[in-house]
This record gives structure tokens, sequence and C-alpha cells, in this order.
């Protein structure tokens, strides 16, 4: 029988079945940014804890367990992501090898992952914002051949991708995602 866990206060986490349904694939991510075992391990772990203990602000009509879930593991990477930086010499002390950080920057999973929550992000905002948003940030084309595609004028076109993005830092902030 599995049993049904529930921090003290908040609503309901089937966290075995959450895990069941979501652990492999939560590590397989985690291992792929970290490339060690143990800290992928780890990774999941809290993951699982931090979704427990805040089962209360899951709310399955902002977004879908699986969401939550990798919003929850993308800022446990980059909090890694960024406490390796801080301390490289850290990882010479437990593998035994000298590790050349390279340019700063996002990882490539690190940079995925920040397409994979813009994206779902896009899809939570009105049509005519994400097309607006899509059409100018994303593929840099200018606001005044958008807006005579679009058949609106380009200060309409402004309005809709400033309330856009608006809009869309909200459904960030509603996922999980902090800036």
């Amino acid at each position: 029988m599995v049993r049904q866990l529930r921090p003290a206060g908040t609503g309901h986490l089937d966290v075995p079945a959450a895990y069941a349904a979501h652990g492999p694939e939560l590590y397989r991510f985690a291992l792929r940014h970290l490339g060690d075992q143990g800290a992928a391990q780890d990774v999941v772990q809290e993951v699982f804890l931090r979704a427990w203990r805040s089962a209360g602000s899951f709310d399955p009509g902002l977004a879908s367990l699986r969401t939550w879930l990798f919003a929850i593991a993308r800022n446990l990477l980059v909090d890694e992501a960024r406490r390796g930086a801080a301390r490289p010499w850290q990882r010479q002390l437990t593998d035994g090898t000298r590790h050349d950080p390279g340019p700063p920057g996002p990882a490539l999973d690190e940079r995925l992952v920040d397409a994979w929550v813009v994206e779902e992000a896009l899809r939570r905002i009105g049509v005519e914002h994400r097309a607006a948003i899509v059409e100018t940030h994303l593929r840099g084309r200018p606001h005044a051949e958008v807006a005579a595609e679009l058949g609106v004028p380009v200060g309409t076109l402004r309005s809709r991708v400033f309330y856009g993005l608006k809009a869309l830092r909200l459904a960030m902030e509603e996922m999980g995602v902090e800036p």
C-alpha cells in the first residue's frame, strides 16, 4: 500500500506516484546538466522534498505537475551552477582533476530549460500578445513590418508587446520561475 504524504497545513501531493511518473526523467535531466550521478540524485531528492513542502502552492489549473517539478529542478540546477561557478575548486577535491570553467554563461541544458519555460509561459498568454512577442522579440523583426503584417498600427503592436511581456512575466511567476 502506497502512503500519501501531506505536509502540515498544505495541499495534497502523492509523492510516490509523482516520483514514479517523473523521477526518472528529472534524474536524466539533472544528470545531463551536472554530469555527476550523485549530484543528480541529490537534485531529484531535493525537488521532491521542496514539492512536498510546498504542495499547497501547486495549482493544476496553472501548470501540470511535470511543469511544476521541472521548474523546481531548473531553479535547483541554476543554484548548483552558480555555486559551482563561485567555488570551482570544490569539484577538484572530489574528482582529482582540474577543470577550466571556460567562459561564463549558461550551460546548454540551462538554455534548453529556459527556452522550454518561456515556451510554456507563452502558451499561457493571449494569442495577440504571444504573436507580438514572438515576432518582435524572438524573431527580431521590425515593429513596422510586424504591424503591417498583422494589420494594426505600430502603436497597437508596441502596446501588445508591452502588456504581453507583463503577462509573460506573471505567467512565469505563477509557474514558480524565479527571475
